[in-house]
């Protein structure tokens, strides 16, 4: 069963996930665990979360249901319209009145904040796939919630060294002003001064409807940057790109670091325009057998589009979830978000779309982080064929150590 919840309330329901694999068997009552998305299904994140969110966690449910015939999952959608208040108050009735045992995605880091206070208060879970804030495995941190898939220090280290070292040594920042693309702004100059670089300014745009760019970009190009890092996501990371490209703002050698861009913002992008862009990805459909086989199983139900890395986190990390759950017992794991997530940390991580891994005691998932060049379009073979890897950095390497990011759980 799956319910959405629009910007004007709920705007449809219906069978969403595996068919007769939802129905328990005649004369027996399902085993019923409800699942809560938190997504942009039409904002500036849409084509990076969204659609792709719903699907891949519909795919781990429906993996789980396959071998637990007994039990149903039913998963609740919501567009809270990047809006913590909005997103607080749907998290709040569906744990209060639709028993409701994990919040999952929370795209916005504003709002992730808010549904971790949230999910403290309640002793549900979260799973934190779609946010990128340290600060949810930092000062922020909690037993009642992981983060998975990626985080702003791993984006800054990852992408922000590399061009240093490749001559980018002067930075601007055009960033989204809320705490996602402060933070971003924030660890990816740490990182760019840690490896021998330096920070000229920052301007940040309102977020999220701003769609002119232009007087952003020409501030950062006049500060003589040799990189402008935008810090922004999605649609506004995609136009950002555009109308630099338009102004010929990188004509003369300037670089963009498009330091949160996914696959499917590269393929609205387009290879003309995308082409030799960097940016980190935890995950890449085309990297081995098993993420091409996730790709393509992805793919087929939408309509051809591959999977990012925040739609390979949905189902890696619901995919987990559930395996803990089941070793606690649904019924506990409903009611008892604190013992879910330590029994999630408490086993190893395994899964087609992200491979082997652990979850610190902080709640940071450990996979490792790819440094990818998009290619230029005689470069690219194949649909989807868009990324050539440069660099991995393995997981013990790729996020902020356990003992500088102040988790009150690493000394508790």
């Amino acid at each position: 069963m799956t319910t959405r919840i629009g910007r004007r309330g709920v705007i449809g329901a219906g069978l969403g996930l595996a068919g007769g694999l939802a129905m328990p068997a005649i004369g027996r009552a399902a085993t019923i665990f409800r699942i809560g998305i938190l997504t942009d299904l039409t904002g500036p994140n849409s084509n990076s979360n969204g659609e792709g969110t719903v699907t891949a966690t519909h795919m781990a449910a429906e993996d789980y249901m396959a071998k637990n015939p007994g039990v149903k999952i039913d998963i609740l959608v919501a567009d809270y319209q990047s809006k913590p208040d909005i997103a607080t108050a749907i998290a709040r009735d569906w744990i209060d009145w639709h028993d409701v045992a994990v919040i999952s995605n929370v795209n916005n880091s504003a709002a992730a904040l808010a549904i971790s206070s949230l999910v403290q208060e309640k002793n549900r879970a979260a799973l934190f796939t779609g946010p990128a804030s340290s600060d949810l495995t930092g000062k922020a941190c909690s037993a009642n919630q992981v983060h998975w898939t990626y985080d702003t220090w791993a984006l800054g280290r990852c992408t922000g060294g590399a061009l240093v070292a490749d001559g980018g040594t002067s930075w601007y920042f055009v960033a989204a002003d809320y705490t996602f693309g402060k933070l971003l702004a924030h660890d990816t100059g740490r990182a760019v001064v840690a490896a021998g670089g330096k920070i000229l300014g920052t301007v940040y745009h309102p977020f999220p409807n701003t769609t002119d760019f232009s007087s952003f970009l020409l501030q950062a190009k006049a500060s003589g940057a040799k990189v402008i890092g935008l810090a922004n996501s999605g649609d506004n990371t995609v136009n950002c790109v555009k109308q630099a490209r338009e102004f010929g703002i990188t004509k003369d050698g300037t670089r963009l670091a498009a330091l949160l861009l996914t696959i499917p913002d590269v393929h609205a992008l387009g290879l003309n325009d995308a082409q030799g862009l960097v940016l980190t990805e935890a995950f890449y459909w085309d990297l081995n057998a098993d993420t091409r086989k996730f790709g393509h199983r992805f793919a087929a139900r939408m309509k051809g589009v591959m999977p990012n890395m925040l739609q390979a986190g949905d189902f890696s990390a619901n995919t987990h979830m559930l395996k803990a759950a089941h070793v606690l017992g649904l019924d506990k794991a409903a009611k008892d978000g604190r013992a879910l997530i330590a029994q999630m940390k408490a086993m190893p991580t395994d899964d087609i779309a992200f491979g082997k891994g652990t979850i610190r005691i902080d709640g940071r998932k450990l996979n490792p982080m790819y440094l990818f060049q998009v290619k230029s379009p005689a470069e690219s073979h194949y649909p989807w064929d868009y990324y050539k890897l440069l660099r991995t950095v393995p997981a013990d390497q790729a996020f902020r150590p356990l003992d500088q990011g102040g988790c009150s759980l690493v000394h508790a």
